[in-house]
């Protein structure tokens, strides 16, 4: 099933990629993103049980960065006996009214799940944000219709603030709310600092914790470093 999904997907979002690409008079370009961390917080929560991971995405972009597409992967423990989630996604980035706008769509899915899992699942993203000096404001919505496992639609809604302190640190804080169809309602937060060690090397160090109080490390507070290599 996974494959033919794919396939549709990858045609879906390469096609208009690719149209954009022409229009532009130009093919575009790719970038490599490897990294490693001491855990996998997506939406404040664990998807590694506080354990390390790796990850890594290969990102396609039109000549004018209007459009970009790529797959990625990441290291992950879920209750699937999956430890690997790999993902397609696409994407455009339009400028309004001086509002820096995302638009994403992801499909996702457990390499290896047990038979019988729900282990794939749509993800769309739409983020605006605005610079202003050194200041930097974003707001993050999220929807899927269909998560993997047991759960069922969510929606998660994020707010950040930021600030570079130097052209090589900057600060973030950011507060989020993450409502599930037959899962945890919770509300998340982190705050931390980014660092460029070199043009294409970061370091991140970032606090994480959720008001849900559940047994387990998927929703407990921890301090995660995470390091970044681009090319």
């Amino acid at each position: 099933m996974i494959r033919p999904l794919l396939i549709a997907t990858a045609v879906t979002l390469v096609l208009p990629a690719a149209a954009h690409a022409q229009d532009t008079g130009a093919m575009g370009s790719w970038a490599f993103v490897i990294g490693a961390g001491t855990d996998n917080r997506s939406k404040d929560a664990s998807k590694s049980d506080g354990d390390a991971y790796v990850f890594g995405l290969a990102q396609w972009e039109s000549a004018d960065g209007f459009v970009y597409a790529g797959p990625s992967f990441e290291t992950i423990r879920s209750s699937s006996g999956s430890n690997l989630e790999a993902a397609v996604n696409a994407g455009i980035r339009p400028e309004i009214a001086g509002f820096d706008v995302d638009l994403n769509a992801k499909y996702k899915w457990q390499v290896d799940a047990a038979a019988g899992y729900d282990a794939d699942s749509w993800e769309f993203t739409g983020k605006v944000s605005r610079s202003i000096g050194p200041a930097k404001a974003r707001l993050l919505i999220q929807y899927s219709p269909d998560n993997t496992g047991s759960s069922l639609a969510w929606t998660w809604i994020e707010g950040r603030l930021g600030w570079d302190f130097t052209d090589k640190l900057s600060g973030t804080a950011a507060i989020g709310r993450r409502e599930q169809d037959n899962s945890v309602d919770y509300t998340g937060w982190n705050a931390g600092m980014t660092y460029a060690v070199t043009h294409n090397v970061d370091f991140d160090l970032r606090y994480y914790d959720t008001d849900a109080n559940l047994p387990g490390e998927q929703y407990a507070s921890a301090v995660v470093g995470e390091m970044t290599f681009s090319f």
